[in-house]
């Protein structure tokens, strides 16, 4: 059984989406979608350096773009399920098709302005933290006023919270926990602070009207399976301020009867996880078109 998903801010690189764009028809699609959003998507992709791009309001299409670009050159692929790390889970709904391509780059698009915005309110921020019990760095966390923002499994919990609340984190470790890395966006994401982005978003979704899933579509939320397009999108709108839990939907996955994953361009996070977490299933990630051919014999054998 085969899962595709699609990572989540963080992993967009300068220059990443350049030998994806020489695929046929892919500048003509991502022409299209930058028309339909009012951002030159392919400037982006393509010129942008590591700043330009790590703007949210950029970041997040950017990476849902790259996302359905990697995908669709994989072929028509019917996999077991889908999923995606938090703006991730944009894209996932458009592999299950419960949004278009097009509705996916729009609600993106208001989703990432939006973020930004509530993320200019208060200076904020996010830090990894590697290794350590989740208990004990969850109660850790709550302590200092951080909220655990990402449980990503595999030892690995991000941490998101005001500034001083970081700074106090890095002088004050959980018991067990090797290292915080302070990562590179603009915002406690997935936190209270991204309340005026939850009012946004919910006004964007109501100019939406989603299919249900055509394949299980696991969410962040808790790792279940969303059955419903309307639930789908009721759980993209919440998630913004509430934690992601990548390791339930690892463990769906596992229930699922999961035998191999791919991750979707610009992959190598959720692989990383994977490999850590599901052990025996065969992970590949898509960085560039070379990986194609791999990608396809995965296809072919699993999904």
């Amino acid at each position: 059984m085969l899962v595709l998903v699609a990572p989540g801010q963080g992993a967009q690189t300068p220059g990443f989406l350049t030998p994806w764009l020489e695929l046929p028809g892919a500048a003509d699609r991502l022409g299209a979608w930058s028309d339909a959003i009012g951002l030159d998507l392919a400037h982006y992709g393509t010129q942008a350096d590591a700043d330009a791009i790590r703007d949210t309001a950029v970041a997040q299409p950017l990476l849902v773009a790259a996302g359905l670009l990697s995908a669709a050159a994989l072929g028509d692929i019917v996999p077991g399920a889908v999923a995606g790390h938090s703006v991730g889970e944009i894209t996932a709904a458009a592999y299950a098709g419960v949004l278009d391509d097009t509705a996916a780059l729009t609600l993106v698009r208001k989703r990432g302005l939006a973020m930004a915005e509530a993320a200019a309110i208060t200076e904020t921020g996010m830090s990894a933290l590697l290794g350590g019990d989740p208990e004990v760095s969850v109660a850790h966390l709550e302590k200092l006023g951080l909220t655990p923002a990402n449980m990503n499994g595999a030892g690995q919990i991000v941490a998101a919270g005001t500034m001083e609340q970081l700074a106090a984190l890095n002088e004050d470790k959980p018991e067990g926990v090797r290292k915080v890395v302070p990562l590179k966006v603009a915002g406690a994401f997935h936190t209270h602070h991204m309340g005026p982005a939850v009012e946004k978003l919910a006004e964007a979704a109501k100019e939406l009207v989603p299919a249900d899933p055509t394949v299980a579509y696991v969410s962040n939320k808790d790792g279940r399976t969303v059955t419903t397009g309307t639930e789908v999108l009721e759980r993209l709108v919440g998630q913004v301020a509430n934690p992601v839990r990548w390791e339930l939907c690892m463990e769906t996955f596992k229930e699922l009867g999961v035998t191999a994953l791919i991750e979707a361009c610009p992959g190598g996070t959720l692989t990383g996880l994977a490999k850590r977490a599901l052990p025996g299933v065969k992970t590949l990630a898509l960085k560039t078109p070379d990986d194609l051919d791999a990608a396809r014999e995965l296809v072919a054998e699993h999904a």
